[in-house]
């Protein structure tokens, strides 16, 4: 994947230019940005393949304002965590193309969950999606990957009820299993700035402080690359759950890009 480009021209001038060693900086990276409206982006959307009830989603998930933040390309290698339904599953199985891959990711033992179930006839579909059967804290793919994914679930991993695994291994596993440049992107339901973290399924809101994640995240190493404010919705109030008819398919969400370095 084309994250980053180095002006590595422009280095070479400065140095040139015979600047005190002192005075040099290099500059930072460029980031490449791919269109919403990028061919393989947009024909992920039309695919005749995706089911009525995802097309109906589309308002609401901005998809091709998704797969655009996250770089996906052509030839891309995609992790998904929790696919769940297989919403986004479809999108980067099209999007990544015939020289691609999409590895939906449950657990070894995931057959009757909820998290899982769903998945399985979903990714059969698409002879470029592979099913990735290891434990959330012990992420493992048979090749290195462009980009690591997660969407509306990260707040799970730490309900104790749901014995999902540990978040700061899931974290350390994504970096591993991540090319130097690859980005993992994360999108959750936003709680109240400063609110604790949830653990009890119970009562929980099912939402998560962005800071939490972006901390628990750069921890395992990686370099906050960016946010997207596309499904952000200030009308949220943070208070009820994201189950709740009132706001549910409307909650406030954020959208974080971190990038394993070069």
């Amino acid at each position: 994947m084309r994250h980053l480009l180095w002006a590595a021209a422009a280095v070479a001038l400065g140095l040139a230019a015979c600047s005190p060693p002192a005075q040099q900086e290099e500059p930072p990276p460029v980031q490449v940005a791919v269109s919403p409206d990028a061919a393989n982006i947009q024909a992920a959307i039309a695919d005749a393949r995706r089911p009525a009830e995802d097309v109906a989603r589309d308002a609401a998930r901005h998809p091709a304002e998704t797969l655009g933040f996250a770089g996906i390309e052509p030839g891309d290698k995609v992790g998904e965590i929790f696919p769940g339904g297989g919403y986004f599953t479809r999108l980067f199985a099209v999007a990544v193309g015939e020289e691609g891959r999409v590895y939906p990711t449950i657990r070894p033992d995931g057959v009757a969950g909820e998290f899982e179930t769903p998945i399985l006839p979903i990714a059969a579909q698409y002879p470029n999606a592979v099913m990735a059967r290891t434990p959330y804290d012990a992420l493992a793919y048979p090749e290195p990957l462009d980009v690591v994914f997660t969407a509306q679930n990260y707040h799970d991993m730490a309900l104790t009820a749901y014995n999902l695994g540990d978040r700061a291994r899931m974290n350390a596993t994504a970096f591993a299993a991540l090319k130097p440049g690859g980005v993992y992107v994360i999108i959750d339901h936003a709680a109240t700035a400063g609110s604790a973290l949830e653990t009890d399924a119970e009562t929980a809101l099912h939402r998560i402080d962005p800071a939490i994640v972006r901390a628990e995240v750069e921890a395992a190493g990686f370099v906050f690359d960016g946010e997207s404010d596309v499904l952000r919705n200030p009308a949220d109030t943070h208070t009820v759950s994201v189950f709740d008819p009132t706001i549910r398919g409307r909650t406030d969400q954020f959208m974080m890009r971190f990038r394993k370095p070069e």
